[in-house]
């Protein structure tokens, strides 16, 4: 199984006590993408997309992203 990388949005979502709207409406980005993103459907994020999610969520990039090793 190849390495994949895991989108931890969900969890960052439930520990900052934020819906998806409300993570859209805070950084610009319509629902539908992040929930393509949130369910690890995206196929690429741009750096500009990242840091805004970072700064909204108060987290790392490795907070929200993590690689997922298949053993």
């Amino acid at each position: 199984m190849p390495t994949t990388i895991k989108v931890n949005l969900d969890l960052l979502l439930v520990q900052r006590k934020m819906s998806l709207t409300e993570l859209s409406d805070q950084v610009g980005i319509t629902l539908a993408n992040l929930s393509i993103l949130k369910r690890g459907k995206a196929r690429a994020i741009r750096f500009s997309t990242l840091v805004a999610i970072c700064e909204a969520l108060e987290c790392e990039p490795g907070d929200l992203l993590q690689l997922d090793r298949e053993t």
